[in-house]
């Protein structure tokens, strides 16, 4: 392949961008209108939001010794180089295939929701197609996006993030502003005895199972540690403000969902606007257009979209990263270790692709839902 080498670019990502990558594979706003709902119903009600701020603390915590790691260990392998060094090769590669296996697993399921959310919206505009045209369509601009420098799909996360997040937050502060049918109760969202009422195996743990796996992806700032400017100062600084940010947007807006309906009819109001979840995002939607307009309903629905597509190239670089360090470790083919002259791993993110494009093509031969 010409101008191809073993190298990914180097000094493209500052702190920043990494923290896009991350937020992106989070999805903000649809966790905000399809989690959030019913971690509310199925969960600790209006503690909700103090559920994601103590999953936040928690994994701040943890993030400390990661942080550690990466100022040791720069390996756009992550967990990959830093089971391997600490428990040996076979633990490494057993760690790499399992985390593979992951971000395959979630990229594919973001595909078949993608389609199917697509669908939906389009149909309200009178276009009509099936969900794996869209998803396929998804595919197309996933694959040419990975494969161009890794700062080029970041401007886009960043670009298409803030927009998302600007909407949340019009949202959360006009509840605020103007109040919802209760006096603000921060007890009852962040009290310790709220939160964690129900116990780890009852309604506390299913509320903290939804908030923590709202962080999913906050490990992947390891994996652009070897294309970042600063690996030993960007990685840390990164995971440290991705949690945050991720943790404060996530208990400020669920926050703002509870005002909105009021701390002690929380659970009976989101069932009510989500026809008995059949729709959570309709929690947020009509708060949205109650508070703020119509306007901001019809911009989240499409912003939803585009949540669902930064998750995707989100994560269709961390799985290409890891097939490029299995490939340079030698534990899969060496020509996945390959990069183009941007310092993209071309090989690995089309071998990505082929899989994730070879399932919808079966789900689409099949005639199965995604």
């Amino acid at each position: 392949m010409a101008g191809s080498s073993s190298s990914l670019g180097k000094g493209k990502l500052g702190v920043f961008s990494i923290v896009f990558f991350v937020v992106a594979a989070s999805a903000p706003l649809v966790g905000m209108t399809g989690a959030v709902p019913v971690a509310m119903v199925l969960g600790n009600g209006a503690a909700t939001p103090g559920a994601y701020l103590m999953a936040g603390i928690t994994l701040l915590i943890f993030s400390v010794g990661y942080a550690a790691m990466s100022n040791h260990v720069t390996n756009t392998g992550a967990f990959f180089a830093f089971v391997g060094r600490g428990l040996g090769a076979r633990a490494g590669v057993a760690s790499s295939y399992v985390s593979l296996v992951a971000y395959i697993t979630v990229q594919l399921a973001i595909y078949g929701f993608f389609g199917l959310v697509m669908n939906l919206t389009m149909a309200e505009y009178g276009i009509t197609l099936v969900w794996w045209a869209w998803a396929l369509i998804a595919w197309v601009l996933a694959t040419l996006l990975s494969i161009l420098s890794v700062d080029v799909g970041a401007k886009i996360l960043g670009t298409l993030l803030i927009v998302e997040l600007l909407s949340l937050v019009t949202v959360a502060i006009a509840i605020f502003a103007k109040g919802g049918p209760e006096p603000i109760n921060l007890g009852a969202s962040f009290n310790p005895a709220n939160i964690f009422a129900g116990g780890f195996t009852g309604t506390a743990g299913i509320a903290l199972a939804f908030a923590f796996a709202s962080f999913i992806g906050f490990e992947s700032t390891a994996i652009y540690g070897e294309e970042s400017k600063n690996p030993k100062k960007d990685v840390p600084k990164a995971t440290y403000l991705a949690i945050i940010f991720i943790s404060i947007l996530f208990a400020l807006v669920s926050f703002a969902m509870v005002v909105g309906m009021g701390s002690s009819k929380a659970v009976e109001g989101v069932l009510a606007r989500s026809g008995d979840l059949a729709d959570p995002a309709g929690v947020l939607f009509s708060l949205g257009g109650d508070f703020v307009g119509s306007g901001i309903v019809d911009l989240m629905k499409i912003l939803v979209l585009t949540s669902l597509f930064a998750g995707l190239l989100a994560f269709q670089n961390a799985a290409s990263r890891y097939f490029f360090a299995m490939g340079r470790a030698g534990v899969m083919p060496g020509k996945l270790s390959e990069t183009n002259s941007a310092g993209a791993p071309q090989r690995a993110s089309l071998v990505t692709s082929l899989i994730a494009g070879g399932v919808i093509v079966i789900f689409a031969i099949g005639g199965l839902d995604p």
